[in-house]
């Protein structure tokens, strides 16, 4: 039986796949957070359930966002992620950001 389904197709069904026993596959960068407005909201993509969600930074919303993602076993990447943002966008609070989720505890948990 011939497929006519695309390769990108067939890498979304495997990848799809992948997911369902709790294991990640993910080929390339991922990136986690996308700054928006000086640092003062960014899109939070979360791996788990597969949202994106539109935050406020210095929002509790934020804080949660990243503790469940911290809890998932991302929390190396995204301390990286926001160190990496913070020396790209200086002036954009970033490093605050950090320091705030530090203060909730947040990355304690990993």
């Amino acid at each position: 039986m011939a497929s006519n389904t695309s390769k990108t197709a067939r890498a979304s069904v495997r990848a799809g796949q992948a997911g369902q026993g709790g294991a990640l596959s993910v080929l390339g960068e991922f990136k986690y957070l996308i700054p928006l407005n000086g640092g003062k909201h960014a899109y939070v993509r979360n791996l788990t359930n597969g949202k994106t969600a539109h935050l406020r930074t210095d929002s509790e919303a934020f804080v949660e966002e990243i503790r469940v993602l911290a809890a998932a076993g991302h929390a190396a990447k995204i301390r990286a992620e926001i160190n990496n943002l913070n020396a790209t966008h200086p002036g954009d609070g970033w490093d605050a950001t950090e320091k705030r989720l530090v203060e909730a505890g947040v990355f304690e948990a990993a």
